[in-house]
């Protein structure tokens, strides 16, 4: 393997890691469940924007998160490619970093509702978890993510050593 791609691949593996353990301290703290959640690990959705290793290390994160929290295989598959498809697109529009956020917001407000109707039976009605999920999304990539992404930006030397 050359060494360029190991790079990438340790890189995409310390992305899942950190997804993992944050999904495990929101899940701690009650924040990853039901119709309104926030997800603590979904901040760092805005990492595609810098990093194209970022994109298969989140949607495995997802997928190991979700595994090792004993989630319903419809969520185990659907809430990891909701996570895919907003890490792609976030990643396609990295040159407008802003709007590159908004991707897995609607992903996961579009996806997960059905996931939680579906697979976990929530009795909620479809467009009110989508409002829900969305309002979470909102707080953790938005909220958090965009001041992680403030702060990687202004340490754009470092990260770009990482990056490089």
């Amino acid at each position: 393997m050359k060494k360029d791609q190991t790079k990438k691949l340790c890189q995409g593996a310390c992305i899942a890691a950190m997804y993992v353990a944050l999904t495990w301290l929101s899940a701690l703290f009650g924040l990853d469940k039901g119709a309104i959640q926030v997800r603590i690990s979904e901040a760092l959705c805005i990492l595609p924007i810098f990093l194209p290793a970022a994109v298969p290390g989140l949607a495995i994160g997802c997928l190991l998160a979700n595994l090792l929290n004993g989630c319903v295989a419809l969520d185990i598959v659907c809430g990891s490619l909701a996570t895919l498809l907003g890490a792609l697109a976030t990643r396609r529009l990295r040159g407008r970093p802003w709007l590159a956020m908004v991707p897995p917001v609607l992903a996961n407000a579009l996806i997960v509702p059905w996931v939680l109707r579906y697979g976990y039976g929530a009795p909620d009605a479809i467009w009110l978890m989508v409002l829900t999920v969305g309002a979470g999304e909102i707080v953790s990539v938005l909220g958090i993510g965009g001041a992680l992404y403030i702060a990687l930006r202004r340490q754009r030397e470092l990260l770009a050593q990482w990056a490089a």
